[in-house]
């Protein structure tokens, strides 16, 4: 009673005062194996040794351990020698645990803290990216356009002062500033589509990896090699795609989903079907970001998605095809 007394104390103590309490137990554990051959104790003891975090104290308690234990069933053997042989095999394999159960625990908690600092380094990496991925697209724009928009500025005022003194002058002007502006506007193109954008059909092959792996049926129905939409609303497809299917892998509890994609004249449909758990509208926008984030991609082309939760959920995402390549010129335009 008394050893597990200490060992509820050490489990609650932080800092200093846990070595003190390990300390109590080793002594109640040198006590039990001398006089009456019980040695399991020091398993306990062993596997919270294993969970202390601190290398330094790790291997002082480990350390001291081992010798107490190896000591004290080596005095048993001279002290009850009967009782001792009579319970041998036990004894030898308490000394391996004794041995080996730390230093397994201690490195399986090393490990996943490897583990997640590893995560949380490659989240701040992939932010890092994004935010350089920004810098460079700004820097890009700026050294693309600053310098020929503010030419436009200048050449403008030059012309609304010369249209009455000098008309040809500010006509000579004025075609300037078209060739500028056609010059500004091809640099713009090229840099457009100098970016990478995500490819649906890439998308598709990725979501099928990830709901093998999380051990969901994966149904395709449609053809990929019919889409036709420009770059950018491929790009926003695929975002909203690959938003959905992570929705389905992390809340759903589904065994199945289904993704369907058709073009017609009017429009392009995306459906993203599980047989969920199913989620409410309500609860749909409680869970971040991202369905905010879909609903910005989509209205930026004039898309829509809608959410039907009836033996699991459905996402309908919707782009009419007719306005498609005039919305995004016009808020490319706006841009």
């Amino acid at each position: 009673m008394l050893y597990f007394i200490f060992y509820r104390f050490s489990m609650n103590s932080k800092n200093g005062l846990v070595y003190m309490w390990i300390s109590f137990e080793m002594v109640i554990n040198i006590v039990m194996t001398i006089l009456y051959g019980y040695v399991y104790l020091s398993i306990f003891t062993a596997f919270f040794i294993g969970n202390i975090r601190k290398p330094v104290g790790f291997y002082i308690m480990y350390g001291l351990h081992i010798g107490f234990t190896v000591i004290s069933t080596g005095v048993g053997f001279f002290v009850e020698l009967h009782l001792f042989l009579s319970q041998l095999p036990f004894v030898v394999l308490t000394i391996l645990a004794v041995v080996l159960l730390p230093l397994t625990i201690y490195s399986k908690n090393k490990r996943e803290n490897l583990e997640g600092q590893l995560e949380t380094a490659n989240e701040r990496i992939a932010e890092l990216i994004v935010f350089e991925e920004r810098q460079r697209i700004a820097r890009d724009l700026h050294d693309t356009l600053g310098q020929k928009l503010s030419m436009i500025g200048l050449k403008s005022d030059l012309a609304s002062r010369l249209i009455e003194r000098d008309p040809q002058q500010a006509l000579t002007e004025i075609k300037d500033i078209r060739q500028t502006a056609s010059i500004a506007l091809k640099e713009v193109r090229e840099l457009v589509s100098d970016m990478r954008t995500a490819r649906f059909e890439d998308e598709l092959m990725r979501i099928s990896q990830i709901l093998k792996a999380a051990e969901m049926e994966f149904i395709f129905d449609g053809d990929k090699d019919t889409l036709q939409v420009p770059p950018l609303v491929e790009n926003v497809l695929s975002m909203c795609l690959k938003e959905a299917v992570n929705n389905v892998v992390k809340h759903s509890g589904a065994t199945k989903c289904e993704i369907a994609f058709h073009q017609n004249f009017k429009e392009v449909y995306l459906i993203v079907r599980d047989n969920g758990q199913g989620i409410t509208k309500k609860q749909a926008w409680k869970t971040g970001n991202g369905l905010k984030g879909m609903r910005e991609r989509l209205e930026f082309i004039n898309g829509s998605f809608k959410i039907e939760s009836e033996e699991g959920t459905t996402l309908t995402v919707s782009i009419p095809v007719a306005i498609t390549h005039q919305k995004v010129k016009e808020n490319l335009k706006n841009i």
